[in-house]
Order: structure tokens, then sequence, then C-alpha cells
């Protein structure tokens, strides 16, 4: 069979299934998930085993230890996929939900009614926690997906897959709700961006050269997320060891995501107080700080940033570092270098809080928190598919209502338009 061939039967498969899943009920779609978490706590010894071929051959390769961590798997994080899968069985099922209803002069209630979108095909790198996240969000929000997961990941998301399609047969839903893509050809990514007729919405997650290569060569919508240059910017005002802490969680305690901080901006009234401490924890985590000529008249020692630093999304342990003015220059830095994905404030002004808040154009904005808290679990979605850094038609993280459109219904008694 021939990639296009095989492609196309992924497609057909999926809107089939996505047809049938517009039946099944809440507590079926419940049931199946909880045959999911109980399959990959149940074979989870097997997971691992995969997901070890997949470390080797990526030790072999000579990957970095940011994307060796993005791959890992172990018994604590297959024990979180199995708890996400629950989470997400636990929430509220959107779809069927009136969200708003009116009734007209002529006496015609009209409302709008959350539907699914139809077919979903997640195209990701590493991560192989997303294959079960990614599964699960779609078949509560009534979606089929289809998974086509790295050739770095790919013994975990095969294992992985194999658990969430037995379970759906068990549940008594199509096994074809959850596919992953067997072929490791990066050509069938090539062919699924040409499946119009079948996809309904394209989600890749991964670096900006996949994302890129998706988004300029699909037929079918895409969810953009290019990169996540996320700041923190610590305002004259802020506690001190407030933002030491937030800071060190933002850039340190997981440096090989799309929500941990890659530039820290600080008030210039507070730089030689706050900077040199910082900059010296910093490197005892073992962060790597490229600062501004003011960063670096404070702490020699540091490297010199670029103009490319500042637009640059790490996924390591190393910092821009930035001295501004005041928030409209922390601002203006964000605007100028940022990528519309998460920005966070350190104050203790209501007023300045709020200014930020409504001035800075990005999909989750903080004050006083962390970066690492712009991701759907944390926010209370359960999961999430993605974070879209673009408007159209979702913009942060994409949970169950972002999977979903709605569709206008329409009660009547008789009515006839004159």
């Amino acid at each position: 069979m021939s990639l296009r061939d095989e492609a196309v039967r992924l497609g057909q498969n999926a809107k089939k299934a996505a047809s049938r899943l517009a039946e099944v009920s809440s507590e079926v779609k419940n049931r199946a998930l909880f045959l999911m978490s109980e399959g990959l706590e149940k074979k989870k010894d097997l997971v691992l085993s995969e997901n070890a071929k997949d470390l080797k051959s990526a030790r072999k390769a000579g990957v970095s230890e940011a994307l060796l961590d993005r791959l890992a798997l172990n018994a604590g994080r297959v024990k979180a996929m199995a708890n996400v899968l629950r989470e997400v069985a636990a929430l509220t099922d959107p779809v069927g939900e009136i969200i708003k209803m009116w009734r007209r002069p002529n006496g015609l209630q009209v409302g709008r009614m959350r539907i699914p979108l139809g077919v979903i095909a997640m195209i990701y790198e590493a991560r192989p926690n997303v294959t079960a996240d990614a599964a699960a969000l779609c078949l509560k929000s009534g979606n089929a997906v289809i998974l086509r997961g790295g050739s770095d990941a790919y013994y975990s998301n095969q294992a992985i897959g194999a658990v969430l399609e037995e379970a759906c047969v068990e549940a008594q839903i199509a096994r074809e709700t959850v596919q992953v893509v067997k072929s490791k050809d990066r050509e069938m990514v090539d062919e699924l961006l040409q499946l119009e007729e079948y996809i309904d919405l394209i989600i890749p997650r991964g670096g900006e050269e996949l994302i890129r290569r998706v988004a300029g060569n699909s037929r079918v919508p895409v969810v953009r997320h290019y990169k996540g240059v996320c700041h923190v910017y610590v305002e004259c005002d802020a506690s001190l060891e407030m933002a030491e802490r937030v800071c060190m969680n933002a850039k340190v305690q997981r440096p090989s995501v799309c929500n941990a901080m890659e530039t820290l901006l600080v008030h210039e009234s507070i730089a030689p107080k706050f900077l040199p401490t910082m900059i010296a924890k910093f490197q005892q985590a073992g962060v790597e700080i490229r600062g501004c000529k003011e960063t670096r008249a404070l702490v020699p020692s540091i490297k010199a940033a670029s103009d490319e630093d500042w637009t640059t999304e790490y996924l390591d342990l190393v910092l821009s570092v930035r001295v501004v003015k005041d928030m409209n220059g922390a601002i203006e830095h964000i605007e100028q270098y940022g990528s519309q994905h998460t920005e966070t404030v350190l104050t203790s002004d209501y007023a300045k809080a709020r200014q930020f808040v409504n001035r800075v154009n990005s999909s989750a904005v903080l004050v006083n928190a962390s970066t690492r808290f712009n991701d759907g679990g944390e926010l209370g979605l359960g999961a999430e598919i993605g974070i879209s850094t673009s408007k159209v038609h979702a913009f942060g993280p994409m949970g169950l209502e972002e999977l979903t459109t709605t569709k206008f219904v329409v009660f009547g008694d008789g009515q006839i338009r004159e």
C-alpha cells in the first residue's frame, strides 16, 4: 500500500469513527477513558521497555539532555498519564451543551450548541505523553484522532496507542476513534496534510521547523504555535524573595518545555540588588546566562546577549537577561521579541499588574506566578492538546471546549419567513 493510500485509509476510518462517536454517551466515553487509564498502569512495564528503545536510539544519535527529558518515561510519568485520563473523564462533557439561547420577535427560539470538530490529526515530536493526552481530549470532546508522533518516540507511541485502541474496543467504541500512524516515513505527514476531505483540523506540536513546515504545506486548517519565548518581568516594587522563587521555577523546574522562561526582564532600580544574587543562583543550578550591557556591568563574567538571543526558544538551561527602564520598556521588549505565548509580571502594585495584563497580548498573562502554569492541566482543563499562539480558532491551552465548535439550533411552532 502506498503512503497516499495509507493516509486516505486512516482518514476514511477516522471520519467513519467520528460519525459513530457522535451517538456515544458521556458514560461510555468516560468508561473508555477509565479503561485506557487502567490499561496504561497494567502495561506500564511494556510501555517503559519500549520507551527504553527510543531512549537508546536518541542517546546514540547524540541528542541533548533537554530532549532526552522530553522523551523519557518512568513509572511516575506513566502514572501521571493515567491520572490525566481519569481527570479528563471527570470533566463535564461539552458536546451538546447549549451555550446561549434567545427568542426572536416571531417566536423562534435560537440557540448555539457545542458539537465536535470531527477528525483531528496531531503531528508531534518526542513527548510520548502527548499520545495519551490528545487521545483523551479528542475522545471526550467527540472527535476521532489520528496521531503521528516523531520517529524519536516511535516505540513508545506504538505501545501507548495499542493500549488506547484496545480500551476503545472494550468500551464498544470504534477502534479507529484513536489511530496511531505506523509509518515512520516523513512523507506520511505531507500526505495527511492534503486530506481536507477527511480531516477537519491539524494540530502540530513540536519545534518551530516542524510547525512552519506543517502550516506551509497543509490544505487543512492548522492551529499554530511556533515557539514559546516566555518572559518574566520583575517590577521595582516586587518582593525579591518571591521573585527569586518564581524566576528559578520558571527557568529551572523543566527547561525543555514551551512554557519555561527564556528571557528575564528587570526594572533598572532593583537590578543592582536583585540580579547578582539571582544570577549566582541560576549558575549554581547550571544555567548559562546571556545578558545585556547593563546586566554585564553588574555581573561581568556572563556572556553578552545578541539580538538573536532575544528571539530564541532555548528549551535548555540558557537564559537571556535584560535590564529595562520601566514597565513600558518591558512591554516594548515583549512586543518586539515575544511569541505571544506566556508572560509574567512580578509586582505588589495592583494598578501595575492590571496595566501589564491589559497591554500584553499573549495567550496567558500571569501576575506573581511562574510561567510554568500556562498548561491545560494546571489551569483546570484536565490536559491540553497544545497551546495556540494564533487567535483562530483558539488562543492559549486547548482543552475540551477548544476542540468543539457551535452550530445554530432553532425551535419553532410553524413559523414561515415572509
